[in-house]
């Protein structure tokens, strides 16, 4: 299902262009050029993720991000040009998840919207899961914890992404491209081997022997996926 994203910003120059790159990945994008009509449209319709720019008519940004968060916990990305309103929104203060300030690249939005697009997705699958137990291995979602015959395994932290991410979705399969996207937030261009390094190493470490895996299968050609 495609991601939906609402952009908000009274530049409608800018507007075109985010829309275009995010429905070239295919993403749903929606548009709104002032603060009530971003609160209307965040109250009408749920959204993935909301670019909010700070500086709006009829409402600032800070004000929008207010309200919606009295209805959603959607993720807010705050667009900035103003460098002194970086505390205040570093600070939370009004509910936003990250910003990005201007003049911006159009990879770097992708990027933190990924990013953030991931943590959710895993962090919703957690909520409902707190360890996986297949075998000898054991997963605590809740600890980033991992215990093969109840022995801790020490992982790094993408290690531990990695391994959350295909046994909360068994039996799918992620291609390289995909696992880039999302363990590390955006693309590596040239750099899908990392990801083999990565799968690798993990399984060095869970497996006991690494070229039969019992958990991180191989769909040659395609990716990686957990064996459920």
């Amino acid at each position: 299902m495609a991601n939906k994203v609402l952009v908000v910003d009274d530049e409608k120059l800018i507007v075109k262009g985010i829309k275009f790159s995010l429905e070239h990945d295919g993403m749903e994008v929606d548009c709104a050029y002032d603060g009530e009509e971003a609160v209307q449209m965040a109250k009408d319709k749920e959204y993935d993720v909301i670019l909010l720019d700070l500086m709006l008519p009829k409402m600032d940004g800070f004000e929008v991000c207010q309200l919606i968060r009295e209805f959603s916990n959607v993720p807010i990305i705050m667009l900035t040009a103003k460098s002194d309103d970086m505390d205040k929104i570093l600070g939370l203060d009004y509910g936003a998840d990250d910003y990005i300030t201007k003049p911006f690249n159009i990879l770097e939005v992708k990027a933190r919207m990924k990013a953030i697009l991931r943590r959710n997705t895993i962090n919703s699958k957690s909520e409902e899961k707190k360890e996986i137990i297949k075998g000898d291995l054991k997963i605590d979602i809740a600890g980033r914890r991992v215990f093969i015959a109840d022995s801790e395994v020490s992982l790094t932290a993408k290690e531990f992404e990695i391994i959350e991410l295909l046994a909360l979705n068994p039996n799918k399969v992620y291609s390289r491209e995909s696992l880039l996207s999302i363990i590390w937030g955006y693309e590596y261009p040239g750099e899908a081997r990392t990801v083999d390094v990565h799968v690798r190493r993990l399984r060095e470490k869970i497996e006991a022997n690494p070229s039969e895996p019992k958990y991180v299968h191989t769909k040659w050609g395609v990716g990686y996926y957990f064996k459920d």
